[in-house]
């Protein structure tokens, strides 16, 4: 794994640049760590650089590492599939839940979080690339999804999170982003109050910064190759 303040500071440069291009200022964008399969130190580190939110895939890997870190003072978010089944110890583990995809898990997540008297912020999670292997909503049932969500009294419906498609052609990774701003912008047009836009990754988070993106994720380009 690299030093992170060497990729930190190379990934601020490129998010500057981006923001420069298309005229944002950068200090609307915030960094989410993803630290699947990074060990506790590496995420010390990325803490003890000014990281302040954490990432994790896993319920499971989640458990053992929130123990192991429960001093750092970061925000943690599930950013990966959640079964209902797991949803009353993902509630125990992280603050924020970026992965909503269904009415049934939304209305899960309000169920448990109503036993704890809880609001917990989500992300409504959307396909917007259309590649089967990713999960999320289909674009032209999101609008319906989010307003069902939005009125579960448990729940604030916070931002929007998508995965760019999975190509080396720019046009369609920045198609994805646009798409899911555009979304927003009809969603806050319509009366809700959604901040922020999850998008962009270690591979494209240039464009993904370009297109609106409020919160990005990064792994490898942080932490370098996994172990």
């Amino acid at each position: 794994m690299m030093a992170i303040a060497d990729t930190l500071k190379y990934v601020t440069e490129r998010i500057h640049a981006a923001c420069q291009r298309s005229g944002r200022d950068p200090h609307q964008i915030e960094l989410l760590a993803v630290t699947k399969t990074v060990p506790p130190p590496y995420i010390r580190a990325a803490a003890a650089h000014g990281i302040t939110l954490m990432g994790e895939n896993r319920v499971q890997e989640a458990w053992s590492k929130r123990e192991a870190l429960a001093d750092l003072p970061v925000t943690w978010h599930f950013i990966g599939h959640l079964q209902s089944n797991k949803v009353k110890r993902a509630l125990a583990l992280f603050e924020v839940i970026q992965s909503v995809d269904s009415l049934n898990l939304g209305q899960e997540i309000d169920r448990s979080a109503a036993a704890s008297t809880r609001i917990v912020p989500v992300f409504m999670e959307v396909n917007t690339s259309g590649e089967a292997s990713k999960y999320g909503i289909d674009p032209e049932t999101a609008e319906s999804l989010a307003h069902a969500l939005a009125r579960l009294p448990h729940l604030r419906l916070s931002g929007l999170m998508t995965i760019g498609a999975l190509t080396t052609d720019i046009a369609r990774i920045r198609s994805c982003f646009i798409a899911l701003r555009r979304l927003q912008e009809r969603l806050n047009a319509s009366g809700l109050s959604i901040d922020h836009l999850s998008m962009g990754m270690s591979d494209d988070y240039e464009i993904a910064v370009e297109e609106g993106a409020t919160l990005i994720r990064l792994g490898r380009a942080l932490f370098g190759e996994r172990p």
